[in-house]
């Protein structure tokens, strides 16, 4: 009795268990089809003399943070994708799945306060440095989003200018980053504008 009791108990053990993996499984499958959607390379200001490459959509955060934007993009909810060119210029977009449209506010404002501080930010750490930002304006897409430019130099170095477009969708917000060499002059603003438009467009197709 005691024996058909246990082989019992074990058969509904394993039963529960195949029921939770196939959970799991299911979950997983679900978080893997709930990545918004990306811009392509060919959504980004042209480059004069190169293509853009663009990587693969992955989960979480980039390896290495975007500039200006490092403590305050979570890594669950997180999606990324890279681009380069053959050249100094890249981009970057992350996108994040937040609990709520209230969450995704609270992350789209803290972005933008992130970039907005950014020079400040860097001036105080780096000695000798010189530092300039421009705030581009909002753009009506969804519900909303804002453009930004950041320059920073120091002595004996090129100059770095980066461009940072931030939206929301609903519960989604996006953030591109575009950055190469040069000054806020040498930035294609109008050309980014319309890809950060894309990319809010783009979250929830």
């Amino acid at each position: 009795m005691f024996r058909r009791t246990t082989t019992a108990a074990t058969t509904a053990f394993a039963a529960l268990a195949a029921a939770a993996a196939l959970l799991l499984t299911s979950g997983a499958t679900a978080t893997a089809a709930s990545a918004p959607g990306f811009i392509n390379g060919t959504d980004l200001p042209p480059h004069p003399t190169s293509p853009w490459y663009a990587g693969k959509v992955a989960q979480g955060l980039p390896e290495f943070t975007p500039f200006c934007l490092d403590g305050v993009l979570p890594v669950q909810g997180s999606w990324h994708r890279d681009f380069g060119t053959e050249y100094d210029t890249g981009a970057v977009q992350i996108s994040v799945r937040a609990a709520s449209a209230a969450a995704a506010a609270k992350l789209a404002t803290a972005l933008e306060r992130k970039v907005a501080g950014c020079a400040a930010d860097w001036l105080r750490t780096t000695p000798g440095g010189t530092a300039s930002w421009q705030d581009y304006g909002k753009l009506p897409v969804e519900e909303g989003a804002h453009v930004y430019g950041v320059h920073t130099s120091i002595p004996d170095s090129e100059p770095g200018v980066h461009l940072y477009g931030i939206g929301r969708d609903g519960s989604t917000v996006t953030v591109v980053q575009w950055g190469q060499m040069g000054n806020l002059a040498d930035a294609p603003v109008p050309a980014f504008k319309k890809t950060t438009t894309t990319a809010v467009n783009k979250l929830n197709p």
